[in-house]
């Protein structure tokens, strides 16, 4: 039965900590203050004070590692408008990647309990993600959500061979009765499972549906503001998704992001990695920014661990993955699955995760991905995702009425509306150098960029001026200006002209043959050695109600190609070029004395 706490007892003394004093004592320093009373569902008393005064309801929200957090945090919204529930988090001790968590519980910004103070307060509700280490311990009813998009892996050397991690019974029962008092499930899927593990804890259970899932289907409108926010533009963003652990993505696969930044035309594709949040504990952002250097120096997004990786999988066109549950919130949107899991013993089988890897085509080598993505275009993945989430949009309202008749409260009227997520605040570096491959087809050019160390074939070096370097300066057949104009905010500025940097430019770099000074994202001025200076006019991409922009600075290079054959062009000359994802008419002219003049 419930635990019930009497509405009279005395409120304790709470306060709010810096989160890294959380991290106090061991498992066998906190012995018998959270023990089952014998022969009762009840837990103890003990010597410990209730949470909360007469009429109000002290929720303890249990945490053993960022990602339980991040999956806690969405749920909390059940909460809102009550005044009579007061949240509290604690860091139960245990866990290998609780250093993160700490740091995550100082970034939401919640008052906190010490571990040993909250094993003395009666608790009227413990939320929690993990039924691990010492959650038995906490006095008061509990509340058991899954960690991720159900229960698809087995954790080697942690609880029982081949049981799916989360329905393991060595941890869901504690003195033979069930640990938990509802277990809040995503898919009726979840309950026979948890009824096959488990059986004495499955009639504590309800199916609720995923307040995650909710959070990203109300997020799809906003795709487009996503995508801005990464620079994406018409590109296809492309999603590495890895899970944590020795058969993982970045883990058996370490060099597929950079591999596929150096493979993938640049302005064709954009690479984006989603790591679970326990590698960046057991990693720590330092050495990881370090191992991916490559990768991002080449435009990688690497998303945050929260809230950012779900802006990810609704801005994406593709997800690549291993055999964590995240691309299951991908299939639920619709998005190709591309499958890179290289097999092992921690996939369960069939776990809807197991049964979405074995209906996507594989991918081989990084070369391959964009015939892999054509055969994924092709696969419906859906009812996968059909198979793992039950009552879409409805998690929080149901999981409001179970919450509240563990808290013996009414609960407040009207449904509630998940959140959706706000846009990434990660800005992925732009590179400054690129190998061109340029064709030339009389006044058509496809052009096709890529990072320096690609191994594809190549026509030209082009670079920023100056941030790409002085190497890469002194070699460059295209140098182009930073894009925009800048600001001077001071009363005294000197300023380039169009015409006397694009003059500077040549001069400073000798091997240097097109030198061109980005107006707009519509006007460059070039100067060539050969064909002198021209203006530039790039004509937006227009379909379905759109319009996209080609970059400048493929544009440049394109042209750049074309002179190469014509170094006394008759002008004006309309040319189509070709970047990938578009295609935009380019017309060269005379330089004018407006782009002459232009102050940069």
């Amino acid at each position: 039965m419930p635990y019930e706490a009497p509405d009279d007892a005395p409120e304790p003394l709470l306060r709010s900590t810096p989160s890294r004093s959380l991290e106090t004592g061991r498992l066998d320093n906190l012995s018998g203050s959270g023990q089952r009373a014998a022969g009762s569902g009840q837990r103890a008393a003990g010597s410990g004070q209730r949470a909360a005064g007469s009429g109000q309801r002290a929720v303890l929200v249990a945490v053993r590692s960022a990602g339980a957090l991040h999956r806690l945090l969405d749920v909390l919204p059940a909460f809102t408008g009550d005044r009579r529930i007061t949240t509290r988090f604690t860091l139960a001790p245990g866990s290998d990647f609780d250093i993160d968590a700490l740091a995550a519980l100082e970034r939401a910004d919640v008052r906190t309990l010490l571990w040993d103070e909250a094993l003395r307060v009666k608790h009227d509700l413990i939320l929690a993600a993990s039924p691990k280490g010492a959650l038995r311990l906490l006095p008061g009813p509990r509340v058991l959500l899954p960690h991720g998009a159900g229960f698809n892996k087995t954790v080697t050397n942690d609880g029982s061979t081949s049981i799916p991690s989360g329905l393991d019974p060595y941890y869901l029962m504690a003195e033979g009765e069930p640990l938990a008092d509802l277990h809040a499930l995503a898919h009726e899927e979840q309950v026979n499972r948890l009824a096959r593990h488990s059986p004495a804890t499955a009639c504590r259970s309800a199916v609720i549906g995923d307040p995650t899932l909710d959070r990203i289907l109300v997020s799809v409108p906003h795709r487009a503001q996503y995508r801005a926010a990464l620079g994406t533009g018409p590109r296809r963003l492309v999603v590495l998704a890895s899970t944590w652990g020795p058969e993982s993505l970045l883990s058996r696969r370490p060099e597929l992001p950079a591999d596929l930044s150096r493979t993938l035309p640049h302005d064709s594709f954009q690479v984006a990695l989603v790591l679970h949040p326990n590698v960046y504990s057991s990693t720590g952002r330092f050495d990881l920014a370090r191992w991916l250097d490559p990768a991002l120096e080449a435009g990688l997004v690497l998303s945050r661990p929260y809230e950012e990786w779900a802006t990810l999988m609704v801005a994406a066109d593709a997800v690549v993955t291993d055999h964590g549950s995240t691309a299951l919130y991908a299939a639920a949107l619709g998005h190709p699955i591309i499958n890179a899991y290289d097999g092992g013993v921690e996939l369960i089988p069939d776990s809807p995760m197991a049964r979405l890897l074995a209906a996507t085509p594989r991918l081989p080598t990084p070369a391959d991905l964009p015939d892999v993505l054509r055969t994924a275009l092709t696969v419906d993945i859906r009812s996968h995702a059909t198979a793992a989430f039950a009552e879409r949009g409805q998690a929080l309202t149901l999981l409001r009425q179970h919450l509240y008749r563990l808290l013996r409260l009414r609960p407040p009227s009207g449904p509630l509306e998940a959140r959706a997520f706000s846009p990434s605040s990660t800005t992925p570096r732009q590179p400054r150098t690129f190998t061109v491959r340029a064709e030339v087809s009389g006044e058509s050019i496809s052009v096709a960029r890529f990072p320096v160390l690609t191994q594809e074939p190549v026509h030209h070096l082009a670079a920023e001026y100056p941030s790409a370097g002085p190497r890469a300066v002194q070699s460059a057949a295209v140098l182009w200006s930073p894009t925009g104009k800048q600001s001077f905010h001071r009363p005294h500025a000197t300023v380039w002209t169009a015409a006397g940097w694009t003059a500077h430019v040549m001069e400073e770099a000798p091997r240097c043959r097109t030198a061109v000074a980005v107006l707009t994202r519509r006007r460059c001025l070039i100067r060539h050695r050969t064909a002198g200076l021209l203006s530039m006019h790039l004509e937006p991409h227009q379909q379905a109600g759109t319009v996209s922009y080609a970059d400048p600075g493929a544009v440049a290079s394109a042209v750049h190609a074309w002179l190469g054959g014509h170094p006394k062009p008759a002008l004006p000359v309309s040319l189509l070029c070709d970047t990938g994802p578009v295609t935009v008419r380019v017309g060269l002219a005379p330089a004018t004395s407006d782009d002459l003049d232009y102050e940069l």
